[in-house]
Order: structure tokens, then C-alpha cells, then sequence
């Protein structure tokens, strides 16, 4: 089972998302249900609801870039790590990821927010696990697990 804890730290996101909580509460439901490898398992992370200042300073300071991004995620071990964590421990966190509203907003998604949203947040989830995009191989493992992710919450 996957939770995730959220703490908002720039208020303008509550003009999106009135209750960050108990939105990712009911989407993680979805994909708990959906999703049976999770079923063993505690599974923990913490979403950072951010603006540009916070996640360009983040970005700087552990990714040498001083720029605003969308998304960071900071996975708490390897994917191999984590297989075998799955297998022995009851209860596991599985890192951070922090999403900048101002990225979401710069896009002109204000129809389609909480899609743009969930694909991010979805994206982290996933990073956290382990994958990642650096080759076209990557990607299209990554992508296809965010697309059932994302079919899983948004049905």
C-alpha cells in the first residue's frame, strides 16, 4: 500500500487543488486497488507542493542547475535496493519529490491542471521506484508504467 505524505509550502497551490491531501488520498486508493505488487508492502513517500524559489534552489543545490524545473524527485535507494527491500521489510520509504506550481501553470494546462498534475506526480512516484528516462529504452519502459499508473487514478 503507497501513501503519501504532502506538505504545501506555497499557498497559491490551494487555488488549484483545495485539498492537496485528500486529492492524492483518493487517487493513491485507485491506484492501491489497482496496483497488486503494492499490496505487501507499507510504501512511503512525501510529495513538496512548491513554487519556482524553493524548487530552483533544490534544483541548484543538489543538481549543480541553477534553474526552475517542473518536478524533482530524490529516490532513497536504487531500484535493486528497493527489490529487495520489497521482499524483506514490511514498511519502506521510498524518497521525496517536490512539483513546482509555476511550471504547471506556465504551460497553459488551467482546463487540464489536475491531469498535468497527475502525470507529474505520477512521474516522481515512478522515478522513486527506481526508473528512469536517460536512454529511449528507459523512456519507454518509464513511459508505459506512467500511462497504466495514470489509466489506473484516472478511472
Amino acid at each position: 500500500m503507497i501513501k503519501i505524505n504532502v506538505i504545501t509550502s506555497n499557498n497559491n497551490w490551494f487555488n488549484y487543488l483545495k485539498k492537496p491531501n485528500d486529492y492524492l488520498d483518493r487517487k493513491i486508493v485507485k491506484l492501491n486497488l489497482k496496483e497488486k505488487k503494492f499490496k505487501r508492502n507499507k510504501i512511503f513517500c512525501t510529495l513538496l507542493l512548491s513554487g519556482n524559489k524553493e524548487i530552483k534552489s533544490l534544483n541548484k543545490k543538489f543538481r549543480k542547475k541553477s534553474k526552475a524545473t517542473d518536478i524533482l524527485s530524490f529516490p532513497f535507494q536504487t531500484k535493486k535496493e528497493l527489490k529487495k527491500k520489497l521482499k524483506l521489510k514490511e514498511e519502506i520509504y521510498l524518497g521525496d519529490i517536490i512539483i513546482n506550481l509555476n511550471k504547471i501553470k506556465s504551460k497553459n494546462v488551467k482546463k487540464n491542471f489536475k491531469l498535468q498534475f497527475d502525470n507529474l506526480w505520477i512521474h516522481g512516484l515512478v522515478h522513486l521506484f527506481g526508473y528512469d528516462h536517460k536512454s529511449d529504452n528507459d523512456f519507454k519502459i518509464m513511459r508505459r508504467i506512467e500511462k497504466k499508473y495514470l489509466n489506473f487514478v484516472n478511472a
